[in-house]
């Protein structure tokens, strides 16, 4: 999910955002540190207009080419990015920070992705986007693809990780009904597994459990885009899309990456 809105404020706490659409950030979960180093934080910016607009997770695939969601690059004219472990030792507005633009005309939506709105899993479509940069990154390792069909070869419960940026935990302030989830600017890891989805779109969603009460992490604002890794690897099975409530809790949703339909588009900014 993205943020429509962003309300950024670097001093102690470093970015606190406000008003929500979709995929959150990484909860009951521990500072990532070095070990994902390819999983950066995303600006997004539209048209004739100079401030980010929404923010989301993605990762470096290849020195020039990150990985997010297609909410999250849709409607996006041009985008930044930031590999920073911890973004809140940067002094100022992340806009004069150093970071890493979008080429021209370098932020693409895959040309399936469509909202549909029909329940829960009908959420959106083919939720991929690829932005490319106007220059290459190199934060020493990179985050792979995935064969075609390999989350159908995996078992239940099979174990995950979950990396992003955002909110870890809830203000209880007046505004948003329940409170306002609230991020330190820190890339965040947890652990999740994968669980059982009987739905006719299974085949379009990675589920997985995100129940703290199990010690499992899951995504909140903040989060869209980041990868559900196979555990101990750097093998993307899926980007980030939405969880099932506002509580960042229960069960969560993310877009298959194994699928062939998203790996052939994606492959094509690759040759």
């Amino acid at each position: 999910m993205r943020r429509r809105r962003i309300l950024v404020a670097i001093a102690g706490l470093a970015l606190a955002w406000a008003s929500a659409s979709a995929a959150y950030a990484i909860t009951n979960g521990v500072p990532d540190g070095d070990s994902h180093p390819y999983v950066g934080l995303l600006f997004f910016y539209v048209q004739g207009n100079e401030d980010p607009q929404w923010f989301c997770s993605g990762s470096l695939i290849t020195p020039t080419v990150v990985l997010t969601a297609g909410h999250c690059t849709n409607g996006a004219a041009r985008a930044k990015v930031w590999f920073e472990t911890d973004i809140s030792q940067i002094v100022g507005f992340p806009e004069d920070t150093v970071g890493v633009w979008s080429a021209a005309d370098g932020v693409r939506t895959h040309p399936g992705f469509s909202w549909i709105w029909q329940g829960l899993l009908g959420w959106a479509s083919i939720d991929t986007g690829v932005v490319i940069l106007e220059k290459p990154v190199d934060v020493g390792s990179f985050a792979d693809l995935p064969p075609v069909g390999l989350v159908d070869t995996l078992r239940m419960r099979t174990n995950v990780d979950l990396v992003g940026y955002g909110g870890q935990y809830k203000l209880q302030v007046s505004g948003p009904p329940g409170g306002r989830w609230v991020e330190n600017g820190m890339r965040y890891y947890a652990p999740s597994q994968i669980v059982a989805s009987n739905n006719l779109n299974s085949d379009m969603w990675l589920k997985f459990t995100q129940n703290p009460g199990q010690g499992k992490g899951g995504i909140c604002f903040g989060d869209s885009g980041g990868p559900d890794l196979l555990k101990g690897t750097n093998v993307i099975l899926a980007t980030n899309s939405f969880g099932a409530n506002a509580n960042c809790a229960g069960v969560g949703y993310s877009n298959r990456v194994d699928r062939a339909v998203v790996l052939e588009w994606v492959n094509t900014f690759l040759q």
